[in-house]
């Protein structure tokens, strides 16, 4: 044989019948140490058994350790859902087997047999006292990351009514008479998914706010105004301003055509601050965007945004949140970007370094589902609208927002409008947050800025 294999072949004999010996010596070593742990556990268990008092004393002490075990897991687990600082995004945005694309033609959409599930009343809301619900949704930087930020949403928590909805109410009124179709439009290939829409909030909101709303044979009626409110064809208004009398929210339905583009077809975009619906009726979901200049759009969110708009069901509804700064106090439009007529508005016009209390901060919280019966999307376009010098009084607020609009990369400054105001309202963020250290001490303000209480809020 050559000794070239011969010799390797011997030592592998040799070291293979070393490992087994090793490894019988250690199993018979184990063994013998386990056993002479065991006699020892028991005799000391059988000493213990000789002095009942301390035995009891022992099964007390390893209850009560559970105990604590148990209830502190249970705390750390509730107070990580309740303070969350992150959005369940990746789930969301991402194709997995909850938002798979069920398979069909563009354009084309078979009736789903899912129900919107009823809604249990608002816990002690009040027309008077609801406050409306502090939404924050900005984050320390240094990075400003550009996503859809969706996050999964329950279809009874679909609505958000407040004591600000006598103001919302009257606005809308206002601007219904005075712009109409400017501001409300439905398209003919729209119109069902604009009369569902209705349907589904004449159901809801009697539901949820039973003391606003009440049911009746024929539609809604509004126990607070007085007005009763026709559902049912014909109607005497587009469905989908109709709906807009009803809610604090704009809405806008997307409409899929067969070339699997989302259009906007119908919509009541009377509160918006910085947008036309004029200007949008009729585009595709990504020029909307794009028309915009929104930051990103085509590099980071307009494949996604397809995709999920594809794949989203009438069983989900997800909700997102953003924000802004305006330096005037219009709910309805912001005239410092120009005049709504105008057909050039920008941030441009806007006069630079208005005082700090000409600011405020505009926040949307907007849902998207998929009505079952047209097909159509929805998205509800909840404004809040608060001034800085308000929101500044809330805990770690003024540092966390100033950190926030810091971290902008160019083109988000831009889109925001930044230049107009950063020297103003940055001044008066530092001072206010170092007004919060000499309250709460750097500790207390050091664990807020990591452990913030609860995304988005």
């Amino acid at each position: 044989m050559d000794t070239k294999i011969a010799y390797p072949k011997m030592l592998a004999s040799r070291y293979a019948g070393e490992v087994a010996s090793h490894a019988q010596r250690t199993k018979e070593l184990c063994s013998s140490k386990l056993k002479s742990s065991g006699q020892h556990v028991e005799a000391a268990w059988n000493e213990l058994s000789t002095k009942p008092h301390l035995k009891e004393l022992l099964y007390g002490i390893l209850l009560a350790m559970f105990a604590i075990y148990a209830i502190s897991t249970y705390y750390l687990r509730q107070r990580r859902s309740m303070t969350d600082t992150r959005p369940s995004t990746p789930t969301v945005e991402k194709a997995s087997s909850r938002f798979k694309a069920p398979p069909r033609e563009f354009g084309k959409w078979t009736p789903s047999d899912f129900k919107m599930p009823k809604p249990e009343p608002y816990p002690d809301w009040s027309i008077e006292n609801t406050k409306p619900l502090p939404y924050r949704p900005f984050r320390y930087g240094p990075k400003y990351n550009i996503t859809m930020g969706l996050r999964s949403a329950k279809h009874t928590e679909w609505i958000e009514l407040d004591n600000h909805y006598p103001h919302y109410h009257a606005s809308k009124a206002r601007r219904i008479q005075e712009r109409g179709q400017k501001c409300c439009k439905t398209a003919p290939e729209a119109y069902a998914a604009a009369m569902e829409l209705l349907e589904d909030l004449v159901e809801y909101l009697p539901a949820r706010y039973p003391t606003l709303y009440r049911r009746t044979p024929t539609g809604i009626d509004n126990l607070w105004s007085g007005e009763s409110i026709n559902a049912t064809a014909p109607l005497t208004e587009d469905p989908i301003q109709t709906c807009a009398r009803l809610v604090q929210d704009d809405l806008a339905v997307m409409i899929e055509k067969e070339d699997g583009q989302y259009y906007l077809l119908s919509g009541a975009i009377l509160l918006p601050g910085f947008w036309r619906l004029e200007d949008k009726f009729g585009m595709p979901l990504s020029e909307v965007h794009t028309s915009g200049d929104v930051p990103g759009f085509k590099e980071k969110l307009e494949k996604g945004m397809m995709n999920f708009f594809r794949r989203v069901k009438p069983e989900e509804m997800v909700a997102r949140n953003n924000y802004f700064l305006q330096v005037d106090d219009d709910l309805a439009w912001s005239w410092s970007i120009g005049s709504e007529d105008s057909p050039d508005i920008s941030w441009n016009t806007a006069e630079d370094g208005r005082a700090i209390e000409h600011h405020y901060f505009r926040s949307e919280r907007q849902t998207l589902r998929r009505l079952p019966k047209s097909g159509g999307v929805v998205f509800t376009i909840r404004t809040y609208f608060l001034p800085v010098t308000e929101i500044v009084e809330e805990k770690g607020v003024p540092g966390r927002l100033a950190s926030a609009v810091r971290s902008w990369g160019d083109d988000v400054s831009r889109y925001k409008g930044k230049a107009k105001y950063q020297d103003v309202l940055l001044k008066y963020l530092d001072e206010k947050h170092e007004e919060q250290i000499a309250v709460y001490g750097v500790g207390e303000m050091e664990r807020v800025q990591t452990d913030w209480d609860g995304y988005p809020f």
